[in-house]
């Protein structure tokens, strides 16, 4: 007679076994018409299973985070229907739910393109309609094995020869369709619905090795209702308009070539903006109290051993074999190894600490070309990096400190809203559960003093330490995960980093690894986006065009070029031989914040009209008041405010 507990505490007793289908229908028709799966002591399973003991239930309706999963990983089996039914002799693979919706990958001669699209979303929709139940069956693996290759199904039994012994083998079937799953699933396709969209086709390797088979995948989002499905696909064709990528073209801002796959070709405006910020970030970190440093490129392969980083990471290294010296160089994927090799130069004393090492790090990562995206993942990339040596009792206000910077920084930057993430330890770490123990409740306890909330990110911390993942949201919604805060009690200690203590013995100090932009080219490709190209006056690579109406005014646009450059303001001079309503749409384009028009009369009253970027409106003023305006626009946020002490902390 298994009991059934419920979430408010209840407890409903049966005579046998009992599926969750039977138990909504006791509790309520309402339940039992919403219900879509359910949760049987924290895992999510079919309502069609039975529960022969006792167990704490919590049913999934449409509104549940968990359903959205299910409704994207069930299209995917209606995608998987609808191609075999429309395209007969294609094989399916696999098709799991991903973020914001799904993908199958098909084997097929000739792979498919998005004019495929509108007769696969038809037939979805026709399958939908049929509210096929989705049924589980559990199979002896050699049957399986012999079941879908005798209906031609290669990859299918193919993943099942590979399944651990352990596995049990289960089939799914909607109507009369039949796949591999592990589910779980709703109850019938028609608990989909319609709220889905195919997106875009590519190519993929079998099971992402390039010596396999290349298959054609099928991407598409789905979602619980139209207008869910309407924002996304907004956001979707917002975030086109404002691809990094296709702006950094457009304002001659960088460029990628072949010959340096994963490197960035910085032109003069591109460095410009990327000099801005790193001159801002370097400014917040002197006010900040941290030292800047400046560690090698190259570095044998014995400290990345030491380190830990060599068994970890090695896979992500480019590596240098000095022939006459028989020896094994790495160019650095990270800057940590460095700053602990500082500070291990002289003694240190507790009097020291905290001591904050900050590094615009130039790392080297091997990443697949195939995940390489624009500047936003990339192989060379610099890094705002920072290392902070202190005790153990100053993990907390250091915390707070770190926080706080990253915040205003953040918020300078156009970011007001950020969320944190709690990454515990991974699988595969260095040292034992009992430091890992005592790292993550001191790194717990910091953020307690910081008042820092978070969600729990199990599994995913670095191999030496747990983290704080900071992920900032844009204008249109997506999420960035850009800096981070990692507690490592092991690499100062692998590395041979002491401090003598207060009592006169030494110690071992905590490092706190920490960014805020994290990979500068990521974070400017996000800034890119942000503001698709139409920057702040005071990250603009060209803040102000100075644009002629007749060429009687060239000299005094000269003039008023040569001012407000010494006024510190990245000017560009227009004397071409177009009418100003062409100046005014090339400089429009190339989002230029400030058009200042001149004509005879501004140059005979010494008077400037300045038209602001996307405005249809120009203002007179003098042109001492427009030096005097625009320099104090254009700077940056925090010299603009009151500057405050720098204060150490013990």
């Amino acid at each position: 007679m298994p009991a059934i507990t419920l979430p408010d505490g209840s407890v409903r007793q049966f005579d046998g076994a009992v599926t969750g289908t039977t138990i909504a229908a006791a509790i309520g028709p309402g339940l039992a018409r919403a219900a879509l799966a359910m949760k049987v002591d924290g895992k999510l399973t079919d309502l069609s299973r039975e529960i022969a003991s006792d167990a704490g239930v919590v049913f999934v309706t449409r509104r549940d985070p968990d359903a959205l999963e299910m409704i994207r990983h069930d299209c995917a089996h209606v995608l998987a229907e609808a191609v075999q039914e429309l395209f007969p002799g294609t094989q399916v693979t696999i098709g799991p739910s991903i973020e914001n919706g799904f993908y199958y990958d098909f084997a097929r001669d000739v792979p498919f393109s998005p004019e495929d699209f509108p007769a696969i979303e038809a037939k979805m929709r026709e399958i939908v309609a049929r509210a096929a139940p989705f049924v589980r069956s559990e199979i002896d693996r050699e049957e399986a094995i012999s079941f879908f290759q005798g209906k031609g199904e290669k990859y299918k039994a193919e993943l099942i020869q590979d399944l651990p012994p352990s596995e049990t083998i289960t089939l799914y079937t909607q109507g009369d369709w039949i796949d591999l799953c592990r589910g779980p699933h709703m109850r019938t396709t028609g608990d989909i619905g319609t709220a889905f969209k195919l997106t875009k086709v590519a190519g993929a390797y079998w099971r992402g090795d390039h010596r396999n088979a290349m298959l054609s995948r099928i991407y598409g989002t789905a979602w619980r209702d139209q207008k869910e499905l309407d924002g996304y696909l907004h956001m979707l064709e917002e975030a086109e308009k404002r691809d990094h990528r296709r702006i950094g073209k457009d304002m001659a801002l960088f460029h990628l070539q072949e010959e340096a796959i994963g490197s960035v070709f910085w032109h003069p405006k591109g460095w410009r903006l990327y000099q801005t910020a790193e001159r801002y970030v370097r400014r917040r970190l002197d006010r900040a109290g941290y030292e800047e440093i400046k560690t090698p490129q190259l570095v044998d392969r014995a400290l990345w051993e030491a380190s830990g980083h060599w068994e970890k990471f090695r896979q992500n290294m480019f590596i240098v074999q000095v022939q006459d010296e028989d020896k094994v160089l790495a160019l650095k994927p990270m800057n940590c190894p460095g700053a602990v090799m500082v500070f291990n130069q002289g003694m240190r004393s507790y009097r020291e600490l905290p001591l904050r090492l900050a590094e615009f790090g130039q790392d080297h990562r091997y990443e697949p070309s195939g995940a390489l995206h624009g500047i936003m993942r990339v192989r060379a990339f610099q890094q705002d990096d920072g290392h902070i040596f202190c005790s153990e009792d100053q993990i907390g206000s250091e915390t707070v400190r770190f926080v706080e910077l990253l915040s205003s920084i953040y918020a300078d930057f156009g970011f007001p809203e950020f969320r944190v993430k709690f990454s515990t330890r991974p699988e595969t770490r260095v040292g034992g559960d009992d430091v890992w123990d005592r790292a993550e409740a001191s790194l717990e306890e910091a953020c307690k003093i910081a008042g820092v909330e978070y969600v729990i990110n199990p599994g995913e911390g670095a191999f030496y330490g747990p983290k704080l993942e900071f992920v900032l949201r844009d204008a249109i919604g997506r999420d960035w995960q850009c800096g981070t805060l990692q507690l490592d009690f092991f690499v100062p200690g692998r590395l041979g980093a002491v401090y003598v203590g207060e009592d006169g013995a030494r110690h071992t100090p905590v490092m706190l690894h920490r960014a805020i932009l994290g990979s500068f080219e990521r974070f400017l490709g996000i800034v890119i986006e942000q503001y698709a190209g139409r920057f702040p006056l005071w990250l603009a690579p060209v803040q102000v065009a100075v644009a002629t109406i007749v060429s009687d005014a060239d000299d005094y646009a000269r003039e008023v070029a040569d001012a407000l450059r010494a006024a510190g303001l990245q000017v560009t001079l227009d004397l071409t031989n177009q009418k100003i309503n062409a100046k005014v749409r090339t400089h429009s384009l190339q989002h230029v914040p400030v058009i200042a028009v001149l004509g005879r009369k501004e140059a005979e009253n010494r008077t400037v009209a300045l038209r602001r970027l996307g405005g249809e409106q120009q203002e007179l003023v003098s042109l001492d008041e427009a030096i005097t305006r625009l320099a104090a626009e254009a700077t940056p946020p925090d010299i603009a405010r009151p500057r405050a002490p720098f204060t150490q902390t013990a």
